[in-house]
Formats: C-alpha cells, sequence, structure tokens
C-alpha cells in the first residue's frame, strides 16, 4: 500500500535540493539543542517520513532514502515506514551500514551533503567531514530545506519561565555557577557555551515547558568567570524571572540573536563546549572565534549526583507515585472484562489518578499502555483512535511517571489480566529475577553500567534471549526522565558515555523480554546508588530503591527460581505491603496484602 502523502513529500524535498544544489540531505530527529524529545516544531523527520519514534536519521538522495533507527523502534518503524519507500536501516544489526557508511558508498566523488547545522550535534560533524573527506564532499549546514516543504509547520514554543522556591533545590544558582566556573578553570577555559537545555534549567534553578513532558524552555548561555549571558524568547520572561536573574547577575538577551552575539562577542583565551551536545551551527561559530576545548558540560554530572535536599523530595514523590501505580492496578485487574477497558482509556484513569498527587506539574512522559501483541513494541503509544480493547486475559504492560515539584518518576509494571502461557509466565519471571537481582547489587566504587547490566540481563541471556536497549538511565530531578552520563548497559556506542556509578546518582532498573507477534514485559524501578561499607578493598556501594509496586504473582513460575530469587521477591513485596498500604483504602490494602503475600 503507497503512502502517497510521504511520497508527495518527499519529492517536494528533492525538488527543493536540486533546486539548491544538494544530492544527500539528513533529517536527525534533535532540536537546536540536541534534545532527546522534541515540540511539534522539529518534527520535520517525523513530517518526512512518518516514522514517529524519538530515535531516528532520515537520510535522502534523488533516488531512494533510508531511516536509521535503534532496537526499540524496529517493529514501529517498519509499521510506519509501509508504503513511503524509505528503507529502514536497523541500528547495529549484523551487515547493516551505518549512517557514514551508507553515504560513503553511495555519494559520488564531488557531491553535496545537506543538513540543519542547528539540529546535528558538532561531534557527528566532524566526523562527517572527516569520513567524506576522500571523496572531497562539500557539507552545505546553513538552510533547513525542509522549511520550504513543510508549509504549514507550528511555530517555534514558547511558555512563561517557572521560578520555583529555591529550597526545593538544595543549591542557589550561585553555588551552582561557582561549581562549574571551577571546573571550567581546571580545563583552562575561560568560557563556556551551554545549549543543552536540562543542564540550563538545572544551573539557573529554572523550569519550561517548551518540550511535551519535559520541564525545559528553549535557551542558551555563555559564562566566563564574571558574567552569565542567558538566551531565550521573550514571551518566556516574567518579572519574576527578571528578579531572579538580577539577583544572580544574569544577563538575559533575546533567543533568537544568540548565534549573532557570539560572533561579536568580546572572548579572551579559550572556549570550552560539548561536542556531543553542541550543535554544528554553533561550533563553526566558535571555531572561528576561539580555541574549542571539547569537555563534557560540567552541569551534566553536577546535575547526576542529587543531593540530600533532591533525595528526600524524591523518596516522597516516589511513596505517592508508586501509591498511584498500586491503585492502578488494583482498578484494572478487578474491572477488566467487566467495564469497557482499552489500552488508552487505561491510560488516561493511570494519568488522572497522578493528576491529583500533590505538586503535580505534568507527565514525565506519554503514557506508555500496550495489549498483547502491542508490548513487543518498546515506546509504543495508544491514542483514542488506534487503542486495543482489554479482555480478562493475557498482559497489560504500562511504562509511566510524572512531574512534580520534588521529583521526576519512571516505572513499568506487567499486569495479568487473565489465562497466560507457560512460556509467558518462564518470561515474566526471567524479567522479574534479573530486575531484583539488579536491585540486590553490592559494587565497588569505579564500577560502570557495563559492569553491572550483567545482574539484569542473565536470566533472559540464559534464555538465549535479549532486549534491544540499555538496562537503564538517569532520572532528572523536576527535569527530563532520561538523563545522563550515567546508564546501564552491556556496551556503549556512538555518543554515549561511560562513567563510574556515583553515590546519589539515581537510575532505573528495567530489564524485558519482546517477542515480535506475541507480547512483551517489563519490570521497572528507580534506584539510587549509595556509598556503603569501606575498607581496605575499597567503597562498595548498592542502591536504595524508590519505586514500590507488585510484581505480578500471577505471572511468577516458581519452579524456575532459586531460593535467593524467592527471598528478594518476598523481601521487596513486603517492603511495598509496609510502605503502601497507609495510602490505600480498605479494599485496595486487602488485594495489596494477598499480591504481596510470601511465595
Amino acid at each position: 500500500m503507497v503512502n502517497q502523502k510521504i511520497q508527495d513529500r518527499l519529492a517536494a524535498l528533492r525538488a527543493v535540493m536540486k533546486k539548491n544544489g544538494v544530492d544527500w540531505y539528513m533529517v536527525p530527529t534533535a532540536d537546536f539543542h540536541n534534545s532527546e524529545y522534541v515540540d511539534a516544531y522539529f518534527k520535520v523527520r517525523e513530517y518526512l517520513c512518518n516514522f514517529s519514534g524519538s530515535n531516528g536519521t532520515l537520510i535522502v538522495g534523488m533516488d531512494e532514502a533510508g531511516l536509521w533507527t535503534d532496537g526499540r523502534y524496529f517493529i514501529q518503524a517498519e509499521r510506519e515506514l509501509t508504503g513511503t519507500g524509505v528503507t529502514l536501516y536497523r541500528m547495529l544489526e549484523d551487515n547493516v551500514p551505518t549512517k557514514e557508511e551508507f553515504l560513503q558508498q553511495k555519494m559520488e566523488n564531488g557531491q553535496t551533503l545537506g543538513f540543519d547545522g542547528r539540529v546535528v550535534d558538532t561531534r557527528f560533524g566532524l566526523k562527517l567531514e572527516k569520513d567524506l573527506a576522500d571523496k572531497q564532499i562539500k557539507i552545505v549546514y546553513g538552510k533547513d530545506l525542509a522549511d520550504e516543504v513543510w508549509t504549514d509547520r507550528p511555530a517555534l514554543p514558547c511558555h512563561p519561565v517557572l521560578v520555583p522556591d529555591e529550597a526545593l533545590f538544595g543549591q542557589n544558582v550561585s553555588e551552582k555557577l561557582a561549581a562549574v566556573r571551577k571546573d571550567m578553570a581546571a580545563h583552562g577555559a575561560s568560557g563556556l557555551f551551554l545549549s543543552k537545555l536540562d543542564d540550563l534549567m538545572w544551573l539557573l534553578n529554572i523550569r519550561g515547558a517548551d518540550v511535551e513532558c519535559n520541564p525545559v524552555a528553549l535557551s542558551y548561555a555563555y559564562l566566563t568567570q564574571d558574567e552569565c549571558h542567558f538566551f531565550l524568547q521573550d514571551g518566556e520572561v516574567t518579572d519574576v524571572l527578571k528578579a531572579h536573574a538580577a539577583k544572580y547577575h544574569i544577563t538575559l538577551h533575546p533567543y533568537e540573536e544568540a548565534a549573532e552575539w557570539m560572533e561579536s562577542c568580546a572572548i579572551t583565551g579559550s572556549v570550552m563546549c560539548d561536542e556531543g551536545n553542541v550543535s554544528y551551527a554553533f561550533y563553526k561559530i566558535l571555531e572561528n572565534r576561539a580555541e574549542v576545548v571539547d569537555a563534557a558540560n560540567p552541569t551534566e554530572l553536577l546535575k547526576a549526583v542529587k543531593n540530600e535536599t533532591e533525595l528526600a523530595n524524591m523518596q516522597e514523590v516516589y511513596l505517592k507515585d508508586s501509591a498511584a501505580v498500586c491503585k492502578f492496578i488494583y482498578w484494572v485487574k478487578k474491572n477488566v472484562g467487566k467495564i469497557p477497558m482499552t489500552e488508552y482509556s487505561a491510560a488516561m484513569y493511570l494519568d488522572h489518578l497522578r493528576s491529583e498527587i500533590d505538586g503535580y506539574l505534568d507527565l514525565s512522559f506519554p503514557t506508555i499502555s500496550a495489549y498483547g501483541t502491542n508490548a513487543a513494541m518498546m515506546h509504543y503509544e495508544a491514542t483514542e483512535d488506534n487503542c486495543a480493547a482489554l479482555a480478562p486475559e493475557g498482559m497489560l504492560l504500562v511504562d509511566s511517571g510524572g512531574q512534580y515539584l520534588g521529583g521526576t518518576t519512571d516505572v513499568t509494571r506487567t499486569i495479568v489480566l487473565g489465562p497466560v502461557s507457560q512460556t509467558i509466565k518462564e518470561h515474566y519471571t526471567a524479567v522479574a529475577k534479573g530486575m531484583l537481582q539488579l536491585t540486590d547489587a553490592k559494587f565497588l566504587y569505579g564500577c560502570t553500567g557495563r559492569n553491572l547490566d550483567i545482574l539484569a540481563r542473565q536470566p533472559m541471556w540464559d534464555q538465549n534471549i535479549d532486549y534491544k536497549c540499555g538496562t537503564g538511565h538517569g532520572v532528572g530531578y523536576i527535569l527530563n526522565v532520561h538523563e545522563g552520563p550515567q546508564g546501564i548497559r552491556w556496551r556503549f556506542t556512538g555518543n554515549q558515555k561511560e562513567v563510574p556509578i556515583e553515590a546519589g546518582m539515581d537510575v532505573t532498573n528495567e530489564p524485558g523480554i519482546y517477542i515480535e507477534g506475541s507480547h512483551g514485559i517489563r519490570i521497572e524501578n528507580v534506584m539510587v546508588a549509595r556509598n556503603g561499607v569501606k575498607n581496605g578493598d575499597g567503597q562498595f556501594m548498592y542502591f536504595d530503591t524508590l519505586t514500590w509496586a507488585p510484581i505480578d504473582l500471577d505471572a511468577i513460575d516458581v519452579s524456575v527460581m532459586e531460593r535467593k530469587d524467592i527471598e528478594r521477591l518476598n523481601r521487596y513485596h513486603a517492603q511495598v505491603r509496609e510502605k503502601m498500604t497507609p495510602y490505600l483504602n480498605e479494599e485496595e490494602a486487602a488485594w495489596l496484602k494477598e499480591a504481596t503475600r510470601a511465595i
């Protein structure tokens, strides 16, 4: 079946490419700040090829086009690309070329590659320069060609900035600026250019609303040892923000003037920036003005290690959020097959429960509610017009979270609605074993997520099954649900950073099994790394759990569990029962007591 709308859009793009002398054109997912999730204005790739996942790059030539995405989206991409004429390239699969390899193979000597340099990160842009140099490829990055095709493109998002009570953050802006400037000095840099939105929100103790579910505002900053220049849209500036900026000697500038200002401001010495996050277009400006020092944003690691004020607030928020999840599981199990219920209506019920929690701001991402075979797609999203009806059989996977004044949550539970096969029970039990095994980890300081990943993944590998994503990611504090640099995965590729797990870092723990056409299972908690015993062998560490919701015993097969697995499950369920019962009514508490019984 031909998707004529997409084919027409690609034809229009090719006409614009030809007019501008561009042979190949590349469209990534990012906005001007290399954000993972982007506003509608930046969803050019989706507009041109129909793929709606949060990670993917479209490359368009005059006669062919390809879309590169990761294992979370293979099934979804295959469906959404049907009839578009765009070929799916499954990243990290055998015999699949990378984007650079594809361009090396396809482009002829002297041809031109085009892209909007504002939405391509510097590291990738420089790699393209190097990889394509032998073919004398010309790179043009100053034009957004899609803007000529997308005639009804939405406007840039613009919302007033929120300045919360600084007591929420445990540190004021002066303290954070001092820590960043100390890192700048250690790198010998007199200036620092920042464009990563959650880093900017963290540094200045503000929040925005320019990206769905991500409390960030489109902005840039340039710091010296004495000055802080902050660029954002005039419509976002409130009197409260003006007072906040004046208090901390922050100079406000219009967002659209950032590039022009950087081209003409006084710069002495070197400028520090993170090539993995700063856009290729801005890097070219900096490169022409000063020596550029490539280093991780100091804000990234400082932000990742939560202080005791943040952790105390998070613990309180997670108790209330977990209670909403418990109430939801009870409601689904009690009512499925008795009242009309769909993936979408179930998600709306959970979203409503969260909205009633004190300090609620928004969801932390659109709720994933996936029934039966749909759960095999890791980032499936049901809509009111396109969703499956729930029945008292099989399983419902629900991945959800909230933004609160006090924390950001992320939790997944796979809920048994009725009879499931023995194979599914064995798979579910393996996922539970892996999640609990990682929960129970004790490790030496210096370990990264690569050292720890096997604890979660081994029960799946024992069955010759793998899940095509990492096991865990950091979670922001009233910020983005995906945060670095910490992560738990068995391999790190591309721009993924590998850093030691530090005390105070939070991280998700979410192994899973996804069988296309059959079922998907994920169980996810959020944990915080803590320092344990320190002795002659070093600093030992462990994890504290933040998430408290039952693991569904209806899919647990005790016969494939060892004694230690059973002890871990019973211990976790005893804690769930203790912590959650005060938040539940009598009927819900009676259900939870049975749902967390010792096995």
